[in-house]
């Protein structure tokens, strides 16, 4: 079998570019601190319309240079999406790309022929309605494609964006909710250019294996941006967007901060924190107090994000994500409230179902062999790699269960599910911070089990199934995926 030390040298992680490398590739010039635009669509009374386009064209990320870029209704990433609960949205998605798409509502309790997934591919030229009820309070989700094994390379190009859901209850808290004032989407990526300034996208098997990191580091599609703050108490809706990098965020000030929200909304109360872990596809929300008018740097250290391989390497620099001016920031008249909300939970008491899935790589003398086939069924979850004509589960609409999910290999591995929101009842460790909120994602770290409670909603659909996976998008793409249908 292949050593544990021959697999870390083997697939090691892409280090992010030292300051002084880039400050040589002139990439260290602050730039502006972008906001998506905000997309409300049309209302007439609850329902509400939106219009998104498919697109590309060519972007300046790069000092000098052109990128092609896919987006949403914008060059590059998508407009964020908000809407209240109680809502019913209808949702015209139409493609204008020369490639099969789809958008996944990552997050979003609803129908399964809505969710956009892979069983609701839209054909160049053509457009896809969704249509359903938002069911769910306050929380930052997001959008992306989720196009059968080329999830990764399509969200690496742009196919990403936020949307927001409002609720009355979190309305009456007093939090930050200006958008673009005091209320921030803050989507970190990692890329990789060619010499040209186009996107860097899988350069070999070792990147299908590990999942594709960058070595430059964008905010809302921006490198080093520097946001000038106009009031002292900010709120960051914070999304790792990275296709796999798992994030470890402080400010070089090591100032505190509240974290308020986990993937499926507001937490019961707020908790303090000098750093917080982010893995693909996982949201937090916190509340920085910048009263001082300084000038914190979020930032992110690499060696400390639970991949094995990371830990043996050790602690490495900080790198810089972006900077907060707080200047000439103004006295917010926003507070950090005492409690938020109370959590509607379910009891262990009513599982009626408990389910084991065994997140799976290949490892031994057949690897490299079978990294000449291009990674496939390397990765799996209970033995299968993901095969879009076989359903693999069959859940009871309304029905909880305990999900325990399993990592065998030597890298974490974050794994979603669709359609719900989970609470995480036992891990290795304590479970704080973000992770005592609701969530649809869960890092499973190497040799770690992990049980999450899941009461389903009624949804029920006997031929269109959901998915679960490891968000690891290149995993995804070549095997770590299963199906299940709510019946």
């Amino acid at each position: 079998m292949i050593s544990r030390r021959r697999f870390i040298q083997s697939i090691a992680a892409v280090a992010l570019l030292p300051k002084q490398l880039l400050q040589a590739k002139g990439l260290l010039a602050a730039n502006v601190f972008q906001v998506p635009k905000l997309e409300m669509g049309r209302r007439v009374g609850k329902e509400v319309y939106f219009d998104l386009n498919l697109q590309s064209t060519m972007s300046q990320i790069l000092p000098n240079k052109r990128t092609l870029t896919w987006g949403i209704n914008q060059n590059f990433l998508g407009v964020t999406l908000r809407a209240n609960k109680g809502d019913k949205v209808h949702i015209k998605v139409s493609n204008q790309l020369n490639k099969t798409s789809t958008l996944h509502w990552h997050g979003m309790k609803l129908p399964a022929k809505a969710d956009g997934g892979p069983h609701q591919p839209i054909e160049p030229g053509k457009a896809w309605l969704s249509e359903f009820d938002i069911i769910q309070p306050a929380a930052t989700l997001w959008y992306h494609s989720h196009q059968i094994h080329k999830t990764g390379e399509q969200v690496y190009n742009g196919l990403a964006g936020l949307f927001i859901i409002d609720d009355t209850e979190s309305a009456q808290l007093n939090l930050p909710s200006d958008y673009g004032v005091d209320d921030f989407p803050v989507i970190i990526q990692d890329r990789e250019f060619n010499s040209d300034g186009s996107f860097r996208y899988l350069s070999g098997f070792r990147e299908k294996l590990m999942g594709k990191m960058g070595q430059i580091i964008l905010v809302n599609g921006v490198i080093n941006p520097v946001m000038k703050a106009k009031k002292s108490l900010i709120r960051l809706r914070i999304l790792n967007g990275s296709n796999a990098r798992i994030y470890q965020l402080d400010f070089d000030d090591a100032r505190p901060f509240h974290i308020i929200a986990s993937d499926g909304g507001l937490l019961e109360k707020p908790v303090m924190a000098n750093s917080i872990q982010l893995a693909p596809a996982e949201r937090v929300e916190i509340l920085v107090d910048v009263a001082d008018g300084k000038m914190p740097m979020l930032r992110h250290t690499e060696g400390m994000t639970g991949m094995m391989m990371q830990q043996e390497q050790g602690r490495q620099p900080a790198v810089d994500i972006f900077q907060i001016d707080a200047s000439r920031a103004e006295r917010s008249s926003r507070q950090v409230p005492k409690q938020l909300v109370v959590h509607q939970l379910d009891s262990l008491k009513q599982v009626e179902k408990k389910r084991r899935f065994d997140l799976q790589m290949q490892m031994g003398p057949m690897l490299m062999m079978n990294a000449a086939l291009g990674a496939k069924d390397l990765l799996k979850i209970n033995g299968q790699s993901m095969d879009i004509n076989r359903i693999d589960e069959v859940v009871k609409a309304g029905s909880v269960e305990l999900w325990q999910i399993n990592n065998t290999s030597m890298m974490a591995h974050p794994f979603h599910i669709h359609n719900v929101q989970f609470k995480i009842v036992n891990r290795r460790g304590k479970i704080e911070g973000h992770e005592l909120g609701f969530k649809d994602i869960v890092l499973v770290n190497p040799n770690e089990s992990v049980q999450v409670l899941i009461r389903f909603p009624k949804f029920s659909d006997a031929k269109i199934p959901y998915m679960y996976h490891c968000h690891i998008l290149e995993h995804e793409d070549v095997g770590m995926m299963g199906q299940f249908t709510v019946v």
